[in-house]
């Protein structure tokens, strides 16, 4: 076991460990820690606990003090910079013709390198752009290409459910996601709408998945032959997942009869299938691969 804290760089960023080594650190403290960038200014989200060695990826870095004052006006300072290294970048994205999207400014806590986050839609030749940012910050640049779901994170919006997004305010890393779990969760396939501000699948989609895959294994698809509690045969004419009830069509022999049962009062003797699925294998395999 290893006693580590956790700490986070930005809001809703992901949260790394540190050794705390013996300061006195609690958890809201900022503090100044050894990264592979140098040094960085974090907030201390986690207080001091053991985790085992294997959950560690790589040796703990060291925290090396709790901020001071004049950490945390250095912090400031760098804040401010970035507001306006961002503005000149963006002149300079101008004048080079380049058919990208800044998105996010970030300087080191000691100055030592600026790094710029963009989009774009396929290889950017950035070089000039580099060259040209160097000469106007004297010091190191790096541009770092993002994809669009770090794009959202970075600049926030609101979903369609009115709410700030997931990813802007507690997500710290991204789940994968696909259009089966729209399909097991009875959505419309539509991609308008289960799609993002981002323009990928919601991330949302995966929070109740593993509830419905266990509600999906225990009932009936429609189609389904079942035998009720009476004794009856019929035949499964839809499905309320949720409240988890079935409407049976009972044969008896006229035009038949519907009849509602539970879940559990069921018992079924054929697997049926998937009413009116909306697409083909394929064409949801092609939708994964464009909105995934």
């Amino acid at each position: 076991m290893a006693e580590v804290i956790g700490v986070r760089f930005k809001a809703n960023g992901k949260t790394y460990y540190f050794n705390p080594k013996k300061l006195d650190i609690k958890k809201g403290d900022n503090v100044i820690v050894e990264t592979s960038r140098g040094l960085e200014y974090g907030n201390v989200v986690q207080g001091r606990k053991n985790v085992p060695e294997k959950e560690l990826v790589k040796s703990l870095k060291d925290v090396v003090r709790v901020a001071t004052p004049d950490d945390d006006k250095t912090y400031k300072r760098n804040k401010e910079k970035e507001k306006e290294a961002y503005n000149i970048c963006l002149e300079k994205i101008k004048e080079n013709n380049l058919v990208m999207k800044l998105v996010e400014v970030e300087y080191t806590f000691d100055q030592s390198k600026i790094l710029f986050y963009f989009t774009a839609d396929g290889r950017v030749d950035f070089r000039k752009l580099v060259k040209d940012l160097a000469l106007i910050f004297k010091t190191r640049i790096e541009l770092r290409q993002i994809g669009v779901r770090d794009e959202s994170k970075a600049m926030g919006s609101i979903g369609i459910c009115g709410r700030s997004l997931c990813c802007s305010q507690f997500l710290d890393e991204f789940a994968p996601v696909s259009i089966k779990m729209a399909k097991e969760q009875n959505l419309s396939l539509n991609p308008a709408k289960i799609s993002g501000a981002c323009g990928r699948l919601m991330c949302c989609l995966k929070y109740e998945q593993e509830m419905y895959e266990e509600l999906n294994r225990k009932t009936p698809k429609n189609g389904a032959k079942v035998k009720t509690p009476n004794g009856d045969m019929g035949i499964v004419e839809s499905v309320s997942l949720l409240k988890g009830l079935v409407k049976v069509k009972i044969d008896d022999g006229n035009e038949g009869k519907l009849e509602e049962y539970s879940v559990g009062e069921l018992k079924v003797l054929t697997k049926g299938k998937d009413k009116g699925k909306e697409l083909t294998d394929k064409e949801i395999a092609e939708l994964d691969k464009n909105l995934g």
